[in-house]
């Protein structure tokens, strides 16, 4: 089940005033589609060192890639201030009274409890706090849909069912090239299982819940992107897919071709993730972020 927090009571529908999406910089979507459908991105922070960054904002993905190989010490990520959120907010109150704010999971990050707060301070506004229970572009899609929906006219409410309904046909399936980064980050969870491989051992993770779970291990990385694209196949008809690439755009290219029996190539979105997932991803992870056709 979708984990909704609605912050106001809900308003007859029929403003003139469109809804806005909100959403947080971890989701990924690539910057001219957000400009394009009008997606509000708050930028998570991530430190090196001493030095903060915002994600995407002082630091593009390339450039966070370029440092995190020459840095002595692996970086550091943290929510965005609550006061960023209600900027946000605030910001988009000159257009609409409602928006609908969709973020990282709880059991993955304080960002949601920062939008929740931010949204509390501003009762004049009706602003709905959803827990996309999904990171990178799986969490993206969730607000692409809901800005397209947005876009349409539709009302908050039918927006919000529109969510509802699909949350629980989001996927997250990753090949990561190595556990190290998850590991330093603390972020492993249930993904222990996986440790203690051989060095050639990939593992294939999937996001479901807002939890990162272990699938399998597979040796050799080609054997493993071939599973990976097994494990698509099985999921069914898919009305989305993205091929996301921490630093591996050859990688991600091949992906894209062994997924054209499943899914069209030109309709396949590609993508690099930011520093939020890169942080804990680390470089050379490849997945694929769909959402499951009903």
């Amino acid at each position: 089940m979708s984990k909704l927090v609605s912050e106001a009571s809900p308003r007859e529908q029929g403003s003139a005033r469109r809804v806005k999406i909100v959403t947080d910089s971890a989701s990924d979507i690539p910057l001219a589609i957000a400009r394009d459908l009008g997606i509000t991105v708050v930028p998570c922070n991530v430190h090196f060192g001493e030095r903060t960054y915002r994600d995407g904002v002082d630091l593009t993905s390339e450039e966070f890639f370029t440092k995190m190989a020459s840095s002595p010490t692996l970086p550091t990520t943290s929510q965005p201030a609550v006061g960023v959120f209600e900027e946000a907010y605030r910001r988009l109150a000159r257009e609409t009274d409602q928006i609908i704010s969709i973020n990282l999971p709880a059991k993955l990050s304080a960002t949601l409890n920062s939008a929740r707060l931010a949204a509390q301070s501003l009762p004049e506004l009706e602003i709905v706090i959803v827990d996309s229970t999904q990171v990178c572009m799986a969490q993206g899609w969730l607000a692409i849909i809901a800005a397209q929906a947005a876009r349409q006219g539709r009302g908050l409410a039918e927006i919000v069912a529109l969510i509802e309904d699909t949350i629980p046909r989001l996927r997250l399936i990753a090949l990561l090239d190595t556990l190290e980064y998850l590991q330093k980050g603390g972020r492993i969870g249930k993904v222990t299982a996986l440790m203690g491989t051989l060095l050639n051992v990939k593992p294939l993770l999937q996001v479901l819940d807002g939890e990162a779970l272990p699938l399998e291990n597979v040796r050799t990385r080609q054997k493993a992107l071939r599973r990976l694209v097994e494990i698509v196949g099985d999921l069914g008809p898919l009305e989305e897919v993205a091929v996301m690439h921490a630093n591996a755009p050859v990688t991600a290219q091949q992906l894209v071709e062994m997924l054209a029996p499943i899914h069209p190539p030109e309709r396949i979105l590609v993508g690099q993730v930011g520093a939020i997932l890169g942080t804990h991803a680390g470089p050379g992870a490849v997945g694929v972020a769909c959402v499951v056709g009903r």
